[in-house]
This record gives structure tokens, sequence and C-alpha cells, in this order.
């Protein structure tokens, strides 16, 4: 029996998916989905409130950081013991973008292209391409843990990347899970999230935060890896398998863990 009897750890975690990849193609690209966000020590992905509180008992648990989709590619998905995040979905031209923790913007609406949906309590849905000629074709955002993926306008601008979210489970405010802005012919380029630019190359959506990457009329940018962080007193012990990078730091009487990586599917966390 540990300090705290047989309920075992108390647990905080966070826990984000990789990112989509933008779409690249010679019209428009929409931007990726953020990774799906899931944690219980803040607001969640999708709106969602604070999941329930956790304990766990000394055992061994999964854990996997979801790398981000290169390009027209979904991300995969995080996990930490029970609880998964789903990869962002890709971006989209002409065709259904991909689902995922946050979905995929599309683009060319006025051809077929329809908007990746978000999963619900992780993220939300990308947004709307336009176009209303050749010359005129613009994506639109992946959607982010914080918020929908913005439209483009067929004359003026490729969508924004929705919304990520802050979190200070690391003991400061870091924002992540934000959508890749959509690409196309506009003057002007939609603001990315934390995920990557729409721009003439598309860029990447920031590591270790699920950032969708940036949609594009040339070359459209990756999705930012996932991490897990978990929170637990210091009176425990974690102890990783060896395909994990992590980092931890003491916060008072909290030892926090962050995984930013993890060599297999596999990789396993042991807690005493």
């Amino acid at each position: 029996m540990n300090a705290f009897g047989n309920l075992g750890f108390p647990v905080s975690y966070l826990v984000i998916a990789g990112g989509g990849g933008g779409r690249a193609t010679s019209g428009a690209g929409g931007g990726g989905g953020a990774g799906g966000y899931r944690t219980n020590a803040g607001t969640s992905g999708g709106g969602a409130s604070a999941e329930d509180a956790l304990r766990l008992t000394p055992g061994v648990y999964s854990v996997i950081v979801g790398a981000g989709g290169a390009s027209n590619t979904s991300g995969s998905s995080s996990t930490f013991a029970d609880f998964i995040s789903i990869g962002g979905g890709n971006g989209s031209h002409t065709v259904a973008a991909g689902a995922g923790g946050s979905g995929g913007g599309s683009a060319d609406a006025a051809r077929g292209g329809v908007v990746g949906a978000g999963t619900t309590g992780q993220g939300f849905a990308g947004g709307l391409g336009s176009s209303d000629a050749a010359t005129y074709t613009n994506g639109g955002g992946g959607g982010g843990a914080g918020a929908v993926g913005g439209a483009a306008n067929a004359n003026t601008s490729t969508g924004a990347g929705g919304g990520g979210v802050s979190s200070s489970i690391t003991g400061s405010s870091v924002f992540r899970a934000g959508g890749g802005a959509g690409g196309g012919n506009a003057s002007t380029k939609g603001a990315a999230g934390n995920g990557g630019g729409g721009a003439g190359t598309g860029g990447a959506g920031t590591v270790n935060t699920g950032g969708g990457g940036g949609g594009s009329s040339l070359t459209a940018g990756a999705g930012g890896s996932g991490v897990v962080i978990f929170v637990l007193p210091t009176q425990a012990t974690a102890t990783f398998s060896g395909g994990v990078t992590q980092t931890s730091a003491t916060i008072g009487a909290s030892k926090v863990y962050t995984v930013t990586a993890t060599s297999t599917d596999s990789e396993t966390v042991t807690i005493s």
C-alpha cells in the first residue's frame, strides 16, 4: 500500500494527438486539423469541460505520442493509460477532408469539398473552402481544439486555423492544438491558430503541440507531433520503457512528466 492507500495516486493528465497535414494542390488546399485534446486539468478540446479526476494504482500503463501527418495525411493518436486522443484530420481540395480529433479544412466547395468533422470532447470541425473561378480558389482552415476552422473568402483570404487551448499543467500557460490555415490564391493568408501557416508553402504544425499543417497551392505543411503530460505526487515514481523520450520537473509536492516522443506503439510507464 502506498501513502495514498488503496485508492492509488491522484493523476492529472493532458493527452494531445498528432496534427493532420495540410493539402497541397495546384488550386488550393485546406489546412490540417489539430490533434485531439483531452485533459482533466482544465478545459478539454471541442469546448468540453475537464474530464473526471483520476487515480492510478501502482502498475504498468500505456504511453504513446502520436506523430503529425504528412501532407494530405491525418495525424496519429496519442495514449496515456486508457485515454486516447485521435489524430487531426487532413486538409482536402475537392473531396471530403479528414475527420479526426479536430477536422481538416476543405477547399473548392463549389466542386464538392467537404470539411472534416471533429471529435466530441477533443476538437472542432474544419472550415469550408471557397471558389468562384479557377483563379480564386482558397482553402478553409483546419479545426482546432478551441474553435472551428475559419471559412475562406473567394476573393480575398484563405481560412484561418481554428484556435487551440491553453493549459498550465506544466506550471506555466502554454497554447496548444491550433488548426492549420488554408492555402490558395488569395492575397491575404489565414492566420494559423498555432498550426502551420497557409502561404505559397504551407507551414508545419508546431512540434509537441498537435498543431495542424498549413494548406497550400504548392507544398503543404505537415502536422505537428503530439505530447503526453501527466502529474504525480512526489511520493510516486514513474519508470519508462526504453523507447520513451521524456523530461520531468518537480513543482511543489508534484512531479510533472512530459513525454515528447515514443519509438513504438508499445511503450509504457510503470507507476510505483
